[in-house]
């Protein structure tokens, strides 16, 4: 016996299988918010840079343009950097963060979402991220225009260290 064909049986009962697939997808959907949470978190930053400097930047650049940028135009740099670090598919994992931003104000507990959300939460995170950008007309904005760089937790706290010692 398989479940869904992916995994094979041995001793586990389709039950148990079922459990261990939805835990796995309710872990990644964990996941997926506290990144989005660090995803928001930079857009709110270039928004306020935004907000600033509104006399040389055109009006029309909101959340989706950052989301966007993020997504679907990212510097070479930064696509290079999650490679390295093994993410190969950035963008539908950024997609679900963000998506899951707007579904959640924290992370709920497990016995709170339906096991079909659990199972199925990427297409409704997806889902959300549509919905989002297609909240109002924004402008588009490229890497040479905004360029940025993305630092693990390691990298960010040894440029802090590095920076308070000179």
């Amino acid at each position: 016996m398989k479940l869904q064909g992916l995994l094979p049986a041995g001793e586990a009962t389709r039950e148990e299988l079922d459990n261990a697939l939805l835990e796995g997808r309710y872990s990644e959907l964990r996941m997926l918010f506290y990144v989005g949470k660090d995803l928001v978190r930079w857009i709110d930053q270039c928004l306020e840079f935004v907000e600033r400097n509104n006399v040389k930047l055109p009006h029309s650049i909101t959340y989706q343009s950052f989301a966007a940028l993020l997504i679907q135009g990212a510097p070479f740099t930064v696509e290079s950097k999650l490679r390295k670090w093994g993410v190969a598919d950035y963008k539908s994992i950024f997609t679900r963060a963000l998506g899951l931003q707007f579904l959640f104000a924290d992370v709920p507990a497990r016995n709170f979402l339906a096991e079909d959300f659990v199972r199925n939460y990427f297409r409704y995170a997806e889902q959300m991220f549509a919905i989002k950008q297609g909240e109002c007309e924004f402008a588009r904005i490229n890497a040479t225009e905004f360029q940025f760089e993305l630092y693990s937790s390691g990298e960010y706290s040894r440029m802090l260290e590095r920076s308070w010692g000179e």
